[in-house]
């Protein structure tokens, strides 16, 4: 949908909407897209950072709201900057508002060793503010998930990541976008040694992962970032889940 803006040929000057121009010769019409807000959540990290580079630079945004419990560091005309993180979401409701919702959380067991915190930060945090921003009028989510999640999963990592993706679908948005990339390849801040390994490894397995195998291959995190902001402009499907291939179509 857009705005209507009605202008005259002749004089070529822009009018709005006005009765007294009813009996005007040569009236055209013209329909401007209207501009939409986005709201990050989980910005600093690694397919956050991309993402919210990609959203800046996006045309359908007019502000993009970053959450994020440190500074960024950027400067930008489009960029909204509120400091908070789950515990404090009451006392930024009132700030945030949007129709596109982009949630990148995440942390470690390594970060996070106690399961409740783990689990607070990996599944109560993406479905709090879903919600809240859902009935504050957002029509669209996009959140990354993992490969093999599955809410009957013995594993906790993959069951939590399960059970995330139900509670979202179950907020009912007009779009809801999951992505499933498998191991993230990309430099991070922070020292991963294990996840280090298997990125070095990752790549030369590619070939013997194929058809349904697929979905385990190895991803950069720029490209899961592109693939969300690419999935943003295009807006189709009540629930749409990505995996390896479907990333790359998006690309």
């Amino acid at each position: 949908m857009g705005q209507l803006l009605y202008f005259m040929t002749d004089p070529g000057v822009p009018v709005t909407n006005n009765r007294n121009l009813r009996g005007a010769a040569h009236l055209n019409i013209l329909l401007l897209p209207t501009m939409k807000k986005a709201i990050l959540f989980g910005a600093s990290g690694l397919i956050g950072s991309y993402l919210l580079h990609d959203l800046l630079n996006n045309g359908t945004y007019d502000l993009v709201t970053a959450i994020t419990r440190k500074n960024l560091d950027i400067i930008h005309p489009k960029l909204k900057e509120l400091r908070g993180d789950y515990l404090s979401l009451p006392e930024l409701e009132t700030e945030m508002v949007a129709d596109d919702v982009f949630i990148t959380l995440g942390t470690t067991q390594k970060n996070t060793p106690d399961q409740h915190q783990y689990y607070q930060v990996e599944h109560d945090y993406p479905v709090a503010v879903a919600r809240m921003l859902k009935e504050k009028g957002a029509t669209a989510i996009f959140i990354v998930s993992a490969v093999g999640a599955n809410t009957g999963s013995r594993t906790f990592y993959l069951r939590n990541k399960g059970e995330t993706e139900r509670d979202i679908i179950a907020l009912d948005f007009a779009h809801t976008h999951i992505f499933r990339p498998s191991l993230l390849l990309g430099e991070r801040k922070e020292n991963r040694p294990t996840e280090k390994f298997f990125q070095k490894i990752f790549p030369a397995l590619d070939p013997i992962l194929r058809g349904g195998l697929k979905k385990f291959r190895g991803i950069e995190a720029r490209d899961v970032a592109r693939a969300m902001n690419n999935a943003a402009k295009k807006q189709s499907g009540k629930l749409n889940i990505y995996h390896w291939q479907e990333i790359k179509d998006l690309l």
